[in-house]
């Protein structure tokens, strides 16, 4: 049974989204602050992080994603009252896989905990036989049952979402995507949801596997339409 860590310090909140994962058959663990976080986080084996972003103490939800994604490559989905759009790229960018803004239905919520545990289990082999067989792409190689990757020998950290979008592109070489269809084959939501998600989740790969992210040559923008890896 997977198991969930809620990071939240609205009692009221945290309880409902509580409920409605242990009915969606989770087993969860909920905490109220960061300190409290590292320590469960250094306890338990999580298969997923539901986090506030605003959080009692000087250490807010930004930064515990940052330091989970630097440790773990596990689904991240922040909520937060906060709905400006640079607070969702903020998050994203600091390695979250979703950003749910208050309120929320907590229905939502667990389907989105589904979607992502399912797609990370599926991706890392848990689920499913995986071959194991490497992909090789200009320098690039990549790994998907140990969901390694290497560049010129150098192991490369990527988070979740990144390796899962570096695996479609490398598996799919001069393809062109366009930010919908990655959107959906990724984050396996409907494409009319935020696609911004995508462009931050580039940029930052790019900033991994790029000599020159600002003058990419490997993962290439089709203006107009999407994105391509050059075979």
């Amino acid at each position: 049974m997977a198991r969930i860590l809620i990071v939240e310090d609205d009692a009221s909140i945290a309880e409902l989204e509580q409920v409605y994962l242990n009915y969606g058959g989770y087993l969860v663990d909920w905490v109220q602050n960061a300190t409290d976080a590292f320590a469960k986080i250094k306890e338990c084996v999580y298969d997923a992080v539901v986090l506030d972003v605003m959080l009692p103490g000087q250490t807010d939800g930004f930064a515990i994603c940052q330091r989970i994604r630097e440790k773990q490559n596990i689904p991240i989905i922040m909520v937060s009252a906060k709905t400006d759009e640079m607070d969702k790229i903020k998050g994203l960018g600091y390695g979250a896989d979703d950003y749910i803004t208050k309120p929320f239905s907590p229905g939502e919520l667990v389907a989105r905990v589904k979607a992502h545990i399912s797609r990370h289990e599926r991706l890392t082999g848990k689920t499913a036989a995986s071959n194991g067989d490497w992909i090789h792409v200009r320098g690039v190689s990549l790994e998907r049952e140990s969901r390694r990757v290497f560049i010129d020998e150098i192991d490369i950290a990527l988070s979740l979402k990144e390796f899962d979008l570096l695996a479609l592109f490398m598996t799919h070489p001069n393809k062109v995507f366009t930010k919908e269809h990655l959107f959906e084959r990724v984050w396996g939501m409907d494409s009319s949801g935020d696609v911004a998600t995508v462009t931050v989740h580039v940029r930052r790969l790019r900033e991994k596997i790029e000599e020159n992210p600002s003058k990419p040559t490997l993962l290439e923008t089709v203006w107009g339409v999407g994105y391509r890896l050059r075979g």
